[in-house]
Formats: C-alpha cells, sequence, structure tokens
C-alpha cells in the first residue's frame, strides 16, 4: 500500500525501520490493515493497539478508496 497521501500516516527512517506508521506514533499502518483483513473488529483494533477508534476508521476508509482508485487504472 503506498500511503504518501494519506495524512494519518508518517515514513521516518528510524522508527519501524522506514515502515509507515501512524503520525505521531510506532504503530504501522498496515498493522491495522491486516488486522482487519484478519477479522478483527475496528474497535478491538483500536483497543490492541491504544488508539482511538477514529484512527483505524479513518485508516481503514482512506485504504479502501486507494485500492478502488488503484483497481481502476
Amino acid at each position: 500500500m503506498d500511503w504518501t497521501e494519506c495524512p494519518l500516516v508518517e515514513v521516518k527512517p528510524g522508527v519501524q525501520r522506514g515502515r509507515p506508521v501512524l503520525r505521531g506514533t510506532r504503530m504501522p499502518a498496515d498493522d491495522i490493515i491486516e488486522n482487519w483483513e484478519a477479522g478483527v473488529e475496528e474497535s478491538a483494533i483500536a483497543d490492541d493497539f491504544g488508539i482511538p477508534i477514529e484512527q483505524v476508521q479513518t485508516i481503514l476508509s482512506w485504504a479502501a478508496r486507494h485500492q478502488d482508485a488503484a483497481h481502476s487504472v
């Protein structure tokens, strides 16, 4: 997933080996997607990773829109 355009995600070389993370955290954005795809509910993802459910929902929504755009090209 290309997170470059997502305002909630940043890449810092010294954080999580340069993996895209939620801005200001060490939480890899891809881990949210992977958990959701594995059937974990949004509220459980938020609780498990100690982040607001709104961030989980925003990341999932952004990823869904981004994937749709990539497949329509």
